[in-house]
């Protein structure tokens, strides 16, 4: 089996690459057998490779979870400063998308990229005339929080907020809002794609679609 390792930041430096390619006999492996294999190529990293995190394929994973063939490693170092992760939130009443641009802008910021999420009168070639959002109570904004750490682990010096609407909506509401800041705008797009595209994903929320006449049904659950 063949991975790829990408590292970061101070990882980066003390490998003196961004990234290489590690080969193992069995078809999957320990993540201690990845990190000893990293250590015996680069010793630089030795003391500290503890303290520093794994994303698989872009995504953190417990340390018991192996890596297999075709698997992207990205090499986290612990993050400095306050955390990148400025607003997270899951709420029932409407989303103030001030709030949320504002929150992500700072001095250093040269771009910022903002995604509305806005509730659309069709789906699938019928009509819409409202859409109803449900939340898991306490693990919606857990697992949200967790989508944008890891999409700021990718993107270091990004900043990110994310606000997800629950009830009853309208046409052209806005369920969601997503922003992210960067120095420069490539890592601002990314960011903000990634994050919106990860809560779709994995954050237990449930949309229900009514249509005309009073019909419903839960996306992604009915057909």
């Amino acid at each position: 089996m063949k991975v790829s390792v990408h590292y970061y930041a101070a990882a980066k430096e003390l490998a003196g690459c961004e990234s290489s390619t590690f080969e193992f006999t069995p078809e999957r492996v320990p993540q201690a057998d990845l990190r000893s294999a990293i250590i015996d190529r680069f010793p630089s990293l030795a003391a500290f490779l503890e303290r520093m995190r794994l994303a698989v394929n872009g995504d953190f994973v417990d340390a018991g979870q192996p890596v297999q063939d075709g698997d992207r490693i990205d090499i986290l170092p612990p993050v400095a400063g306050g955390s990148p992760i400025v607003l997270c939130r899951i709420t029932d009443g409407e989303i103030s998308l001030d709030e949320v641009r504002k929150a992500v802008e700072h001095p250093g910021a040269g771009g910022v990229c903002i995604f509305h999420g806005v509730v659309r009168d069709h789906a699938d070639g019928k009509q819409v005339s409202r859409l109803d959002y449900e939340a898991h109570e306490s693990l919606a904004e857990k697992e949200m929080k967790r989508v944008l750490e890891g999409v700021a682990a990718e993107h270091a010096g990004v900043r990110i907020a994310a606000v997800h609407r629950v009830g009853e909506l309208g046409i052209g509401d806005v369920a969601v809002c997503v922003a992210a800041s960067a120095a420069h705008r490539d890592d601002a797009f990314a960011a903000c794609r990634k994050a919106i595209d990860r809560i779709k994903e994995t954050v237990p929320l449930w949309k229900k679609e009514w249509g005309p006449g009073g019909v419903a049904h839960w996306v992604n659950l009915d057909g």
